[in-house]
């Protein structure tokens, strides 16, 4: 079963899967860097040449594309990707979706250099716009979790092991 981590951008799905797919000796996906592969492209430049429209289409056919493997992997989502009503039911049908919550605070350091790596951030005051951005994803998050880990941000391996147990109870 499919261990798939969600949340917002600087929570650490990335890190985190990383190190829990090494723990559970299961190959790890991220899809912003798979759609990045196929397009040869970073995901600002896709943002700026596509547009954004075009980039959230990427990332539905990324998770179809997932759903037809038969191997079971630690899947790190775009923090955009439970936004769209489309992805809702496959990630349903992919595996265990677990929010990576991490208060704001956590979230403003981590991003605080990355803005030009972050389309959804750049050219907007940063703690506003997390801020808002936030708000409008939690309901969408936590729809569509199958169970929320609040992340601490301070052991990252804390932090997996809470991600492995939640992922273990609910298998």
């Amino acid at each position: 079963m499919n261990l798939i981590l969600e949340g917002f951008m600087g929570c650490g799905k990335s890190a985190i899967g990383r190190r829990i797919a090494d723990r559970l000796e299961m190959p790890f996906i991220d899809t912003d860097a798979e759609i990045e592969r196929k397009q040869r492209s970073s995901i600002a430049d896709i943002f700026r040449d596509c547009g954004e429209e075009a980039f959230r289409q990427m990332e539905t056919s990324q998770l179809y594309g997932l759903e037809l493997s038969d191997v079971d992997a630690v899947i790190s989502l775009g923090g955009g990707t439970p936004m769209r009503d489309a992805n809702l039911p496959v990630l349903k049908r992919l595996g265990q979706v677990i929010y990576l919550k991490a208060a704001p605070e956590i979230l403003l350091k981590r991003l605080e250099g990355e803005r030009g790596d972050r389309p959804m951030l750049a050219g907007y005051e940063l703690k506003k716009r997390v801020e808002s951005l936030l708000e409008e994803r939690e309901a969408r998050y936590i729809e569509a979790a199958d169970t929320i880990v609040e992340l601490k941000g301070e052991d990252i391996d804390e932090d997996c092991l809470k991600v492995i147990r939640a992922y273990e109870g609910l298998r």
